[in-house]
């Protein structure tokens, strides 16, 4: 147990702060403003809080600007944290709306849709694309409420790891772990298919212009490079923006939507279908499924909100998380869901033929098709541009939440190297070398697909099933205890609604993790063979072997904590 000590705070009134050494981290605290402010510092050899007062000088009545190393919080925030077992080292600068605004930006309705859209055409077509939207919506709703509840309970960045250590009463401590590196490397992964899916994404609009041209996989990896590096710099330098960022994202996003309505409505050069084709064609000629055929056609979708958790990562940069987290949590899929609507529906209203758009250049159905509807490159080359603009705020936001999740693993010693990937640089209020390790992961992941695109693409699929397993651990164990721990949480579905919740979500994601394990159509080649599982079990044997030699020892699980309690 490495919880932190409880201390009372000591309110003084000095005239002059007392000198502190320049070691210290200092975090400003308020509570009212009758009542002086305290400082809890941190003594540079022991996790015990220090209270001293300081004078300040920019307070608003209810919270403090940052300065230097300064952390903004409340009282209540920095409260929690303690007794969840953590020190404050992240600046609060979100709230419950640029946290929703950041994981619209990660589910990216038109990138997270429009990229994979041709297993949708594998999967039947217009009636795979417009009832499987609909259902995964439904299915995937059920998942962000049962982490909501979790989060709500434990408003931690440490995220669903922490969570199935809290809720699990037997065996806690590999549990986390075997939760954290799936976690992890869902997170990893997730991230890496977002950005070179945008360079897929770039390529193939390139290919709008210049059909003759084909991008080498060497070219192909420089401009996956080129996206990392600067999502990096952004994600490093821009911290104290990134709420703004999503905030643009989101108006930008919604906008774009209503421009692509519009256009693809009106234009329609590749013919227009009626609502008996558009909303109800299903062909399975394409995949060789037979019946089967019609759920991987759910994939897009699936894709699209597999990364709704990630936004819980940033639950130590938002003030009240016990609320707003699971609030943002579970307002992203209907929102995006709705937003997805006026996306999908003028596409499955104005589809070229199905077998052309299997024929897209590298795989990319959704520039051929603005190409093909719009009738010219510069029409197409519009609409991708709208598009392409969304994917950059997703490998942003992606990044960010990715980097926390990191930062957070490793400030728990659950990593090689953990001291330096959980340091913080308190100048840009970042964990610098998290995101450097993020990137560098990345780009040692993409020099793979040099040799085997197929390998590379059992990368890509191994993000949702990790990231789905991760999910399934802490919400199984909550299940399984009778949801002991969340029925206290300040946000939860009750007695009889909860339970139900979260069966759904244990059962749909035990299909999700077959589903995205299957290759998209038949017969099997060694080529066309989705190879995720065995990547995923590659690195769970790597994270094992490295509990045997090290983390067997080192790793003690995070903090105990009661939790948050209504």
């Amino acid at each position: 147990m490495r919880a932190l000590p409880r201390v009372q705070p000591r309110i003084t009134t000095a005239k002059a702060p007392p000198p502190l050494h320049s070691s210290l981290t200092v975090y400003r605290c308020v509570s009212k403003p009758a009542i002086p402010q305290v400082t809890a510092t941190m003594a540079p050899d022991t996790e015990k809080f220090a209270l001293s007062e300081v004078p300040v000088d920019d307070y608003d009545g209810e919270k403090l600007g940052r300065t230097g190393s300064a952390i903004v919080g409340s009282i209540d925030d920095i409260t929690i944290l303690d007794q969840l077992g953590y020190k404050p080292q992240l600046h609060r600068n979100r709230s419950m709306l640029t946290l929703l605004f950041q994981s619209l930006a990660i589910a990216a309705i038109p990138y997270g849709e429009g990229s994979p859209l041709a297993s949708a055409i594998y999967g039947g077509g217009p009636l795979s694309i417009f009832v499987g939207w609909l259902i995964v919506l439904v299915l995937d709703e059920c998942i962000a409420v049962s982490l909501g509840e979790l989060a709500s309970k434990y408003p931690t960045s440490a995220g669903p790891y922490y969570w199935s250590f809290q809720v699990a009463t037997k065996g806690k401590t590999v549990l986390s772990f075997i939760t954290g590196w799936t976690w992890l490397i869902g997170n990893w992964t997730i991230t890496l298919s977002v950005n070179f899916g945008f360079a897929s994404l770039l390529a193939g609009t390139i290919a709008m212009y210049h059909p003759d041209w084909v991008a080498q996989d060497w070219q192909l990896l420089l401009i996956f490079y080129a996206i990392c590096i600067i999502t990096l710099f952004i994600c490093t330098f821009g911290n104290r923006y990134l709420p703004m960022v999503d905030t643009i994202c989101a108006a930008w996003t919604a906008l774009s939507i209503v421009v692509i309505l519009i256009a693809l409505s009106v234009k329609a050069d590749a013919g227009r279908h009626s609502t008996t084709y558009a909303l109800g064609h299903y062909d399975t000629s394409f995949s060789g499924w037979g019946g089967f055929t019609f759920f991987i056609g759910l994939l897009p979708p699936a894709y699209t909100f597999s990364a709704l958790g990630m936004v819980s990562a940033m639950a130590e940069e938002c003030a009240s998380p016990a609320l707003k987290l699971p609030r943002a949590m579970s307002l992203c899929v209907p929102v995006g869901g709705l937003a997805g609507l006026f996306f999908i529906l003028p596409l499955c209203y104005t589809l070229p033929p199905l077998e052309d758009i299997l024929a897209a250049p590298y795989g990319q159905a959704l520039p051929y098709i603005f190409y093909r509807v719009m009738g010219t490159p510069g029409g197409g080359l519009g609409l991708m541009f709208l598009v392409l603009v969304i994917t950059l705020f997703c490998s942003i936001s992606i990044t960010t939440a990715a980097s926390r999740c990191t930062w957070a693993f490793a400030r728990d010693d659950a990593i090689p190297l953990a001291r330096l990937w959980s340091k913080v640089n308190h100048k840009h209020g970042v964990p610098v070398y998290a995101l450097l390790l993020v990137t560098l992961v990345q780009l040692l992941l993409g020099v793979i697909y040099l040799g085997s695109t197929s390998a590379f693409t059992a990368f890509v699929s191994v993000g949702v099933i990790g990231l789905a397993v991760s999910y399934a651990i802490p919400i199984g164990i909550s299940v399984w205890h009778r949801r002991r721990e969340v029925s206290t949480a300040r946000w939860n579905c009750g007695p009889v609604l909860g339970p139900i919740v979260n069966v759904v979500a244990l059962c749909w994601i035990a299909f999700e993790v077959v589903l995205f394990s299957m290759p998209t159509a038949l017969p099997v080649t060694k080529v066309t063979m989705n190879y995720a599982s065995v990547v995923l079990v590659g690195f769970l044997v790597i994270s094992a072997i490295w509990y045997a030699v090290y983390a067997r020892k080192a790793y003690k699980g995070p903090p105990e904590s009661d939790g948050i309690a209504a």
